[in-house]
Protein backbone atom coordinates (compact mmCIF):
# COMPACT_ATOMS: atom_id res chain seq x y z
CA UNK A 1 0.00 0.00 0.00
CA UNK A 2 1.00 3.72 -0.60
CA UNK A 3 2.66 5.37 2.03
CA UNK A 4 2.32 9.03 3.00
CA UNK A 5 4.45 10.73 4.99
CA UNK A 6 3.48 12.25 8.28
CA UNK A 7 4.11 15.45 10.12
CA UNK A 8 6.62 14.24 12.59
CA UNK A 9 4.99 15.81 15.62
CA UNK A 10 1.63 17.22 16.13
CA UNK A 11 4.43 20.40 18.00
CA UNK A 12 5.92 21.00 14.50
CA UNK A 13 4.76 24.73 14.03
CA UNK A 14 4.68 24.10 10.03
CA UNK A 15 1.94 20.93 11.36
CA UNK A 16 0.13 23.69 13.65
CA UNK A 17 -0.48 26.37 11.27
CA UNK A 18 -2.70 25.80 8.06
CA UNK A 19 -0.72 28.08 5.79
CA UNK A 20 -3.15 29.81 3.55
CA UNK A 21 -2.22 30.12 -0.26
CA UNK A 22 -0.89 33.68 -0.84
CA UNK A 23 -2.93 33.71 -4.69
CA UNK A 24 -5.64 36.50 -4.49
CA UNK A 25 -8.92 35.78 -4.47
CA UNK A 26 -11.20 37.08 -7.34
CA UNK A 27 -13.00 39.98 -5.05
CA UNK A 28 -15.86 39.83 -6.96
CA UNK A 29 -16.94 36.66 -5.69
CA UNK A 30 -17.12 38.59 -2.26
CA UNK A 31 -19.86 40.28 -3.55
CA UNK A 32 -22.38 37.69 -4.82
CA UNK A 33 -25.18 38.37 -2.50
CA UNK A 34 -26.28 34.87 -1.89
CA UNK A 35 -25.97 30.98 -3.05
CA UNK A 36 -26.93 30.40 -6.26
CA UNK A 37 -30.77 30.32 -6.56
CA UNK A 38 -31.68 26.69 -7.33
CA UNK A 39 -29.40 24.93 -4.98
CA UNK A 40 -31.06 26.78 -2.18
CA UNK A 41 -34.42 25.47 -3.33
CA UNK A 42 -32.72 21.97 -3.48
CA UNK A 43 -32.16 22.32 -0.12
CA UNK A 44 -35.52 23.42 1.18
CA UNK A 45 -36.55 20.02 -0.81
CA UNK A 46 -33.77 18.07 1.23
CA UNK A 47 -34.82 19.45 4.33
CA UNK A 48 -39.10 19.56 3.81
CA UNK A 49 -38.31 15.49 3.12
CA UNK A 50 -36.21 14.95 6.31
CA UNK A 51 -39.19 16.75 7.97
CA UNK A 52 -41.78 14.70 6.04
CA UNK A 53 -40.27 11.82 4.89
CA UNK A 54 -43.64 10.03 3.49
CA UNK A 55 -44.48 13.14 1.65
CA UNK A 56 -44.76 12.54 -2.02
CA UNK A 57 -43.46 15.65 -3.14
CA UNK A 58 -43.95 17.57 -6.81
CA UNK A 59 -41.05 19.42 -8.04
CA UNK A 60 -42.23 21.72 -11.31
CA UNK A 61 -39.57 23.99 -9.95
CA UNK A 62 -36.44 23.60 -11.34
CA UNK A 63 -36.91 23.64 -15.09
CA UNK A 64 -35.35 19.67 -15.93
CA UNK A 65 -37.28 18.10 -18.52
CA UNK A 66 -38.89 14.46 -17.99
CA UNK A 67 -39.80 13.01 -20.86
CA UNK A 68 -37.40 10.01 -22.01
CA UNK A 69 -35.71 10.32 -25.18
CA UNK A 70 -36.97 9.42 -28.76
CA UNK A 71 -36.09 5.99 -29.24
CA UNK A 72 -34.08 7.03 -32.69
CA UNK A 73 -32.40 9.91 -30.53
CA UNK A 74 -31.25 7.31 -27.39
CA UNK A 75 -30.26 4.29 -29.96
CA UNK A 76 -27.60 7.02 -31.55
CA UNK A 77 -26.30 7.52 -29.28
CA UNK A 78 -25.89 4.39 -28.17
CA UNK A 79 -24.45 3.34 -30.95
CA UNK A 80 -21.82 6.29 -31.24
CA UNK A 81 -20.74 5.61 -28.01
CA UNK A 82 -20.78 1.24 -28.51
CA UNK A 83 -18.41 2.37 -31.93
CA UNK A 84 -16.17 4.09 -29.83
CA UNK A 85 -14.82 0.51 -28.59
CA UNK A 86 -13.76 -0.30 -32.17
CA UNK A 87 -11.06 0.47 -34.63
CA UNK A 88 -12.85 1.64 -37.07
CA UNK A 89 -15.88 3.73 -34.71
CA UNK A 90 -12.63 5.31 -32.16
CA UNK A 91 -12.35 9.30 -32.51
CA UNK A 92 -10.77 11.47 -30.36
CA UNK A 93 -10.37 15.34 -30.80
CA UNK A 94 -12.39 17.37 -33.24
CA UNK A 95 -15.41 14.37 -34.26
CA UNK A 96 -15.87 14.58 -37.98
CA UNK A 97 -19.85 15.52 -36.52
CA UNK A 98 -19.11 18.45 -35.94
CA UNK A 99 -19.25 20.47 -38.73
CA UNK A 100 -21.95 18.08 -40.24
CA UNK A 101 -24.21 19.27 -36.83
CA UNK A 102 -23.01 23.14 -37.93
CA UNK A 103 -24.55 22.58 -41.07
CA UNK A 104 -28.08 20.99 -39.64
CA UNK A 105 -28.12 23.57 -36.90
CA UNK A 106 -28.12 26.17 -40.04
CA UNK A 107 -30.36 24.40 -42.30
CA UNK A 108 -33.23 22.88 -39.89
CA UNK A 109 -33.20 25.50 -37.08
CA UNK A 110 -32.04 28.73 -38.96
CA UNK A 111 -33.54 27.93 -42.48
CA UNK A 112 -29.98 29.14 -43.51
CA UNK A 113 -30.50 32.17 -42.05
CA UNK A 114 -27.19 31.69 -40.67
CA UNK A 115 -24.13 30.14 -42.49
CA UNK A 116 -22.11 26.75 -40.79
CA UNK A 117 -19.65 28.80 -40.05
CA UNK A 118 -21.21 31.16 -37.87
CA UNK A 119 -22.53 28.16 -35.39
CA UNK A 120 -20.31 27.30 -32.49
CA UNK A 121 -20.68 24.10 -31.01
CA UNK A 122 -20.58 23.82 -27.05
CA UNK A 123 -21.57 22.00 -24.24
CA UNK A 124 -24.72 24.03 -23.40
CA UNK A 125 -26.36 27.67 -23.14
CA UNK A 126 -25.42 28.18 -19.56
CA UNK A 127 -21.79 27.30 -20.19
CA UNK A 128 -21.86 29.91 -23.36
CA UNK A 129 -23.26 32.74 -21.31
CA UNK A 130 -20.05 32.91 -19.00
CA UNK A 131 -17.95 32.20 -21.76
CA UNK A 132 -19.43 35.00 -23.67
CA UNK A 133 -18.17 37.41 -21.12
CA UNK A 134 -14.68 36.71 -21.71
CA UNK A 135 -15.12 38.51 -25.32
CA UNK A 136 -15.58 41.95 -24.01
CA UNK A 137 -13.25 44.27 -21.77
CA UNK A 138 -13.81 44.57 -17.67
CA UNK A 139 -15.00 48.33 -18.17
CA UNK A 140 -17.74 46.83 -20.61
CA UNK A 141 -21.49 47.39 -19.36
CA UNK A 142 -24.23 44.94 -18.96
CA UNK A 143 -28.14 45.62 -18.83
CA UNK A 144 -30.03 42.65 -18.18
CA UNK A 145 -34.08 42.13 -18.20
CA UNK A 146 -35.61 42.16 -14.33
CA UNK A 147 -36.48 39.39 -13.40
CA UNK A 148 -34.23 37.68 -15.61
CA UNK A 149 -32.11 33.86 -15.39
CA UNK A 150 -29.71 34.34 -12.32
CA UNK A 151 -26.41 33.40 -14.84
CA UNK A 152 -26.81 36.63 -16.64
CA UNK A 153 -26.11 38.79 -13.31
CA UNK A 154 -24.01 36.59 -11.72
CA UNK A 155 -21.80 35.88 -14.20
CA UNK A 156 -21.32 39.66 -15.25
CA UNK A 157 -20.49 40.15 -10.98
CA UNK A 158 -17.77 37.66 -11.47
CA UNK A 159 -16.33 38.98 -14.29
CA UNK A 160 -15.82 42.86 -12.51
CA UNK A 161 -18.89 44.69 -14.29
CA UNK A 162 -20.19 45.02 -11.11
CA UNK A 163 -19.99 47.38 -7.89
CA UNK A 164 -21.46 45.82 -4.88
CA UNK A 165 -25.39 44.77 -4.20
CA UNK A 166 -27.44 46.95 -2.34
CA UNK A 167 -28.90 45.43 0.40
CA UNK A 168 -32.04 47.39 0.47
CA UNK A 169 -32.99 46.67 -3.96
CA UNK A 170 -31.03 43.65 -4.03
CA UNK A 171 -29.27 44.98 -7.40
CA UNK A 172 -25.48 45.41 -8.39
CA UNK A 173 -24.39 49.02 -8.60
CA UNK A 174 -22.98 49.45 -12.38
CA UNK A 175 -25.32 46.86 -13.83
CA UNK A 176 -28.71 48.37 -15.30
CA UNK A 177 -31.95 46.56 -14.56
CA UNK A 178 -34.45 46.65 -16.87
CA UNK A 179 -38.08 45.98 -15.43
CA UNK A 180 -40.57 43.17 -16.84
CA UNK A 181 -43.48 43.57 -15.04
CA UNK A 182 -47.31 43.58 -16.00
CA UNK A 183 -47.37 46.94 -16.74
CA UNK A 184 -45.44 46.82 -19.47
CA UNK A 185 -46.32 43.28 -20.79
CA UNK A 186 -42.99 42.11 -19.30
CA UNK A 187 -40.71 43.68 -22.17
CA UNK A 188 -38.99 46.07 -20.75
CA UNK A 189 -37.87 49.82 -21.70
CA UNK A 190 -34.97 48.89 -23.11
CA UNK A 191 -33.87 52.84 -23.77
CA UNK A 192 -32.70 52.28 -19.62
CA UNK A 193 -29.61 50.72 -21.52
CA UNK A 194 -28.16 53.46 -23.37
CA UNK A 195 -25.40 53.84 -20.97
CA UNK A 196 -24.47 49.66 -21.53
CA UNK A 197 -22.29 48.09 -23.71
CA UNK A 198 -24.45 44.54 -23.65
CA UNK A 199 -28.12 43.85 -23.53
CA UNK A 200 -29.13 40.38 -22.39
CA UNK A 201 -32.02 39.58 -23.56
CA UNK A 202 -33.90 36.02 -23.03
CA UNK A 203 -36.72 35.41 -25.64
CA UNK A 204 -39.18 33.69 -24.58
CA UNK A 205 -38.44 34.78 -21.14
CA UNK A 206 -37.22 32.87 -18.09
CA UNK A 207 -38.94 32.97 -16.13
CA UNK A 208 -42.15 35.06 -16.69
CA UNK A 209 -42.84 33.14 -19.89
CA UNK A 210 -43.21 36.01 -21.68
CA UNK A 211 -42.87 36.47 -25.94
CA UNK A 212 -41.53 39.15 -27.42
CA UNK A 213 -43.56 40.00 -30.96
CA UNK A 214 -41.78 40.85 -34.42
CA UNK A 215 -42.53 44.81 -33.68
CA UNK A 216 -40.90 44.57 -30.23
CA UNK A 217 -37.84 42.64 -31.20
CA UNK A 218 -37.42 45.09 -34.04
CA UNK A 219 -37.57 48.05 -32.22
CA UNK A 220 -34.40 46.38 -30.02
CA UNK A 221 -32.61 45.53 -32.62
CA UNK A 222 -33.11 49.31 -33.87
CA UNK A 223 -32.11 50.40 -30.54
CA UNK A 224 -28.80 48.31 -30.47
CA UNK A 225 -28.18 49.32 -34.20
CA UNK A 226 -28.58 53.25 -33.02
CA UNK A 227 -26.50 53.08 -30.27
CA UNK A 228 -23.52 50.66 -30.74
CA UNK A 229 -25.31 47.86 -28.37
CA UNK A 230 -24.64 44.29 -28.66
CA UNK A 231 -27.27 42.33 -27.91
CA UNK A 232 -26.50 38.62 -26.54
CA UNK A 233 -29.67 36.59 -27.66
CA UNK A 234 -30.75 33.85 -25.06
CA UNK A 235 -33.19 31.50 -27.44
CA UNK A 236 -33.31 28.94 -25.23
CA UNK A 237 -37.36 28.07 -25.29
CA UNK A 238 -37.71 29.10 -28.87
CA UNK A 239 -39.61 25.77 -29.82
CA UNK A 240 -42.10 26.49 -27.47
CA UNK A 241 -43.11 29.48 -29.55
CA UNK A 242 -46.69 28.91 -31.43
CA UNK A 243 -47.48 31.93 -32.31
CA UNK A 244 -46.46 33.19 -35.77
CA UNK A 245 -46.16 36.88 -34.58
CA UNK A 246 -43.44 36.10 -32.15
CA UNK A 247 -39.82 35.32 -33.70
CA UNK A 248 -38.00 32.21 -32.83
CA UNK A 249 -34.80 33.80 -33.98
CA UNK A 250 -33.44 37.11 -33.25
CA UNK A 251 -32.13 37.08 -36.84
CA UNK A 252 -35.84 36.73 -38.38
CA UNK A 253 -35.28 40.76 -37.73
CA UNK A 254 -33.33 43.13 -40.29
CA UNK A 255 -30.10 44.25 -39.08
CA UNK A 256 -29.77 41.65 -36.35
CA UNK A 257 -26.88 40.14 -37.36
CA UNK A 258 -24.69 43.38 -37.32
CA UNK A 259 -26.07 43.54 -33.50
CA UNK A 260 -26.53 40.11 -31.72
CA UNK A 261 -25.13 37.20 -30.71
CA UNK A 262 -27.66 34.42 -30.36
CA UNK A 263 -27.39 31.55 -27.88
CA UNK A 264 -29.57 28.24 -27.80
CA UNK A 265 -29.61 24.66 -26.56
CA UNK A 266 -30.47 21.30 -27.29
CA UNK A 267 -31.75 20.83 -23.77
CA UNK A 268 -35.46 22.01 -23.36
CA UNK A 269 -35.48 21.45 -27.39
CA UNK A 270 -34.49 17.74 -26.86
CA UNK A 271 -34.26 17.06 -23.43
CA UNK A 272 -30.58 17.03 -23.49
CA UNK A 273 -30.54 18.55 -19.67
CA UNK A 274 -28.46 15.87 -18.48
CA UNK A 275 -26.55 14.84 -22.24
CA UNK A 276 -25.54 18.74 -22.35
CA UNK A 277 -25.23 20.06 -25.86
CA UNK A 278 -25.73 23.61 -27.22
CA UNK A 279 -24.05 26.43 -29.93
CA UNK A 280 -23.81 30.22 -30.09
CA UNK A 281 -24.24 32.13 -33.22
CA UNK A 282 -22.18 35.02 -34.10
CA UNK A 283 -22.73 36.44 -37.85
CA UNK A 284 -19.77 37.62 -39.60
CA UNK A 285 -21.11 41.09 -39.83
CA UNK A 286 -20.67 41.54 -35.76
CA UNK A 287 -17.64 43.99 -35.34
CA UNK A 288 -16.11 45.20 -32.38
CA UNK A 289 -15.31 49.03 -32.31
CA UNK A 290 -11.58 48.18 -33.66
CA UNK A 291 -13.39 46.57 -36.46
CA UNK A 292 -12.07 42.95 -35.23
CA UNK A 293 -14.16 40.58 -36.40
CA UNK A 294 -16.64 39.04 -32.66
CA UNK A 295 -16.29 35.41 -34.37
CA UNK A 296 -12.93 35.55 -34.59
CA UNK A 297 -11.94 36.34 -31.33
CA UNK A 298 -15.21 34.26 -30.09
CA UNK A 299 -13.46 31.44 -31.96
CA UNK A 300 -10.48 31.79 -30.00
CA UNK A 301 -12.12 31.28 -26.80
CA UNK A 302 -13.38 28.32 -28.27
CA UNK A 303 -10.52 27.49 -29.70
CA UNK A 304 -8.39 27.74 -26.06
CA UNK A 305 -10.67 27.28 -23.25
CA UNK A 306 -12.92 24.91 -24.54
CA UNK A 307 -12.09 21.17 -26.10
CA UNK A 308 -15.66 21.07 -27.99
CA UNK A 309 -18.72 18.98 -26.96
CA UNK A 310 -18.99 15.45 -26.35
CA UNK A 311 -18.89 13.68 -29.60
CA UNK A 312 -21.48 10.97 -28.13
CA UNK A 313 -23.57 14.19 -27.40
CA UNK A 314 -23.13 15.42 -30.99
CA UNK A 315 -24.32 12.18 -32.07
CA UNK A 316 -27.37 12.73 -29.97
CA UNK A 317 -27.74 16.38 -31.57
CA UNK A 318 -27.53 14.97 -35.08
CA UNK A 319 -30.37 12.26 -34.65
CA UNK A 320 -32.63 15.10 -33.21
CA UNK A 321 -32.40 17.34 -36.04
CA UNK A 322 -33.22 14.11 -38.25
CA UNK A 323 -35.85 13.07 -35.95
CA UNK A 324 -37.59 16.43 -35.40
CA UNK A 325 -41.16 15.13 -35.46
CA UNK A 326 -41.01 13.09 -32.47
CA UNK A 327 -39.02 15.55 -30.34
CA UNK A 328 -41.60 18.54 -31.34
CA UNK A 329 -44.15 15.61 -29.72
CA UNK A 330 -42.75 16.39 -26.40
CA UNK A 331 -42.18 20.36 -26.77
CA UNK A 332 -46.01 19.81 -27.43
CA UNK A 333 -46.57 17.59 -24.46
CA UNK A 334 -45.34 20.17 -22.07
CA UNK A 335 -46.91 22.89 -23.37
CA UNK A 336 -50.39 21.06 -23.13
CA UNK A 337 -48.87 20.76 -19.74
CA UNK A 338 -48.66 24.48 -19.42
CA UNK A 339 -52.42 24.83 -20.18
CA UNK A 340 -53.04 22.62 -17.17
CA UNK A 341 -51.29 24.93 -14.97
CA UNK A 342 -52.75 27.97 -16.77
CA UNK A 343 -56.58 26.50 -16.27
CA UNK A 344 -55.79 25.35 -12.50
CA UNK A 345 -54.84 29.12 -11.98
CA UNK A 346 -58.03 30.79 -13.43
CA UNK A 347 -59.93 28.19 -11.54
CA UNK A 348 -58.33 29.18 -8.27
CA UNK A 349 -58.67 32.72 -9.16
CA UNK A 350 -54.77 33.49 -9.19
CA UNK A 351 -53.18 36.04 -11.62
CA UNK A 352 -50.97 34.72 -14.08
CA UNK A 353 -48.55 35.48 -16.88
CA UNK A 354 -46.49 33.53 -19.57
CA UNK A 355 -47.73 29.66 -19.69
CA UNK A 356 -47.97 30.05 -23.61
CA UNK A 357 -45.38 30.07 -26.15
CA UNK A 358 -43.56 29.30 -23.37
CA UNK A 359 -42.96 26.20 -20.73
CA UNK A 360 -43.23 28.63 -17.68
CA UNK A 361 -46.50 29.74 -15.71
CA UNK A 362 -45.59 33.22 -13.22
CA UNK A 363 -48.27 33.00 -11.19
CA UNK A 364 -48.82 36.06 -9.51
CA UNK A 365 -49.59 37.04 -5.32
CA UNK A 366 -49.87 40.69 -4.83
CA UNK A 367 -47.97 41.81 -1.32
CA UNK A 368 -46.38 38.62 -1.15
CA UNK A 369 -43.00 37.76 -0.51
CA UNK A 370 -42.30 35.30 -3.28
CA UNK A 371 -40.15 32.62 -0.98
CA UNK A 372 -43.41 32.99 1.69
CA UNK A 373 -45.80 31.78 -1.17
CA UNK A 374 -43.10 29.10 -2.06
CA UNK A 375 -42.58 27.47 1.69
CA UNK A 376 -46.64 28.09 1.64
CA UNK A 377 -47.04 26.09 -1.92
CA UNK A 378 -44.62 23.39 -0.78
CA UNK A 379 -45.72 22.84 2.69
CA UNK A 380 -49.41 23.11 2.23
CA UNK A 381 -49.84 21.58 -1.51
CA UNK A 382 -46.32 19.17 -1.19
CA UNK A 383 -45.35 21.42 -4.83
CA UNK A 384 -41.87 22.62 -5.77
CA UNK A 385 -42.08 25.70 -7.49
CA UNK A 386 -39.81 28.77 -7.82
CA UNK A 387 -39.86 32.24 -6.25
CA UNK A 388 -40.26 34.81 -8.45
CA UNK A 389 -37.76 37.37 -6.34
CA UNK A 390 -34.84 34.82 -6.86
CA UNK A 391 -34.59 35.76 -10.20
CA UNK A 392 -34.77 39.70 -9.57
CA UNK A 393 -36.59 42.35 -7.53
CA UNK A 394 -39.04 42.76 -9.77
CA UNK A 395 -40.11 39.39 -9.51
CA UNK A 396 -41.23 39.79 -6.15
CA UNK A 397 -44.40 38.61 -5.17
CA UNK A 398 -44.48 36.06 -7.97
CA UNK A 399 -43.20 32.19 -8.27
CA UNK A 400 -42.84 30.31 -11.65
CA UNK A 401 -44.18 27.04 -12.37
CA UNK A 402 -43.22 24.76 -14.40
CA UNK A 403 -44.70 22.60 -16.82
CA UNK A 404 -41.40 20.01 -17.53
CA UNK A 405 -43.45 17.54 -15.50
CA UNK A 406 -45.00 13.60 -16.24
CA UNK A 407 -48.51 14.55 -17.02
CA UNK A 408 -49.90 12.52 -13.82
CA UNK A 409 -47.67 14.51 -11.52
CA UNK A 410 -49.13 17.66 -13.14
CA UNK A 411 -52.37 16.71 -13.17
CA UNK A 412 -52.00 16.00 -9.31
CA UNK A 413 -50.12 18.98 -8.37
CA UNK A 414 -52.87 21.09 -10.27
CA UNK A 415 -55.64 19.13 -8.06
CA UNK A 416 -53.30 19.97 -4.66
CA UNK A 417 -53.18 23.97 -5.48
CA UNK A 418 -56.91 24.25 -6.59
CA UNK A 419 -57.97 22.42 -3.13
CA UNK A 420 -55.46 24.91 -1.33
CA UNK A 421 -56.39 27.76 -2.75
CA UNK A 422 -60.40 27.24 -3.32
CA UNK A 423 -60.47 25.66 -0.02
Amino acid sequence: PLSLPTCPAATSPSCALKMPIKAPRNENFGKLSAGYLFPVIGKKKTEFMAANPGAKLISLGIGDTTCPLPEPIATAMANYAKGLGTLEGYEGYDPKSESVLQEKIAKVLYNDMVKPNEVFISDGSKCDLGRLQILFGQKATVAVQDPAYPVYVDSSVIFGRSGACDATTKQYAGITYMPCTPDNGFFPDYTAAKDSDIIVFCNPNNPTGACATRAQMEGLVKFAKEHGKVILFDSAYAAYITDPDCPKSIYEIEGAREVAMESSSFSKLAGFTGVRLGWVTCPAELTFADGTPVKQDLGRIMSTLFNGASSVAQAGGLAVLDNMEPVKDIVKYYGENAKLIRECLEECKIAYYGGKNAPYTFAHFPGKDSWDMFDEILNKCQVVTTPGVGFGPAGQGFVRISAFGQRDNVIEACARIKKHFKG
